[in-house]
């Protein structure tokens, strides 16, 4: 069966789906950008996502195309459309500044163009999660508001690349000889038992399951230290994580080719990596 997306107020299948090549999204990647993990059919977090969503478009001085309850009712009705993706799905939706003449100012009166798809979540295998994962490390060289969840994703991309032509999963940040995040990923760093966190500002995306993890660590009476993280302090960490909606909670184990701790998933790790699934199970998915 054909995945069904959603494009400017119409349902069709992906491939017939059609946008004007002058859309500025294409142009100049003048849009933004969602990611929302459905658990049992369930977006999860819907008001946070939407309050990230509202944040970008601030962000480029975008109008937002519809109320939050327009969004939600859009995104269960795209879930159940793509029931062949699963139970568990990642929707993407995407908002450009619509269709205008090539020019660098803003136009006027020019609807938003907006699109939605959903496919099925994957998330780490078993072998990633009890072995943990390679990631490199580069300079952020990214612009200065990373907090805008922006289509603009070259450097992003540039950095990613950089990790798989290495044979990594991720690309850890450094920008000013602090901890920023990874190239697709929030990074947490564990020393000595206290787990450390960098603070959301303008060069960290805010994500959702950073929020999580931050909550049930708390919830479990971990140390936590949400706190400028330093390059020395992170090259010297017993155990790194990387978080995001399809790579929940997974553990790095080797850095720039050098072991993380005794290079295997920590304890506090594997400790963490259980309570999410705890999560996942008694609330992503509580009916």
């Amino acid at each position: 069966m054909s995945e069904i997306v959603y494009l400017n107020g119409e349902f069709m299948p992906l491939e017939d789906a059609r946008i004007p090549v002058l859309d500025r999204g294409f142009i100049f990647g003048d849009g933004v950008y969602e990611v929302v993990p459905a658990y049992s059919r369930r977006p999860f977090r819907m008001a946070e996502h939407l309050r990230r969503l509202q944040h970008s478009l601030d962000g480029i001085r975008l109008a937002n195309p519809m109320s939050d309850a327009q969004w939600i009712a859009l995104m269960t009705d795209l879930i159940a459309r793509n029931a062949s993706a699963g139970d568990d799905q990642s929707v993407y939706l995407q908002v450009t500044r619509g269709v205008a003449k090539r020019d660098h100012a803003f136009p006027k009166d020019v609807k938003q163009t907006v699109f939605m798809m959903s496919g099925p979540l994957t998330t780490p295998s078993q072998a990633q999660i009890d072995s943990g994962v390679a990631a490199i490390t580069a300079s952020d060289f990214r612009w200065l508001k990373c907090d805008v969840k922006s289509v603009s994703l070259l450097g992003n991309c540039l950095l990613r690349q950089m990790a798989a032509d290495a044979g990594a999963t991720e690309t850890i940040l450094f920008r000013d000889g602090q901890l920023t995040e990874a190239s697709a990923s929030n990074v947490f760093v564990v020393k000595d038992g206290v787990l450390l966190a960098p603070p959301k500002n303008n060069l960290v995306l805010p994500g959702i399951t950073y929020d999580v993890v931050l909550e049930i660590a708390r919830a479990r009476e971990f140390e936590v230290e949400v706190r400028a993280v330093s390059e020395a302090e992170t090259r010297g960490a017993d155990e790194i994580w990387v978080t995001s909606s399809t790579k929940e909670v997974l553990a790095v184990t080797t850095l720039d080719g050098k072991p993380v701790g005794d290079g295997a998933p920590g304890l506090l790790f594997r400790r963490m990596h259980a309570l999410y699934q705890d999560f996942k199970r008694d609330v992503m998915r509580a009916k």
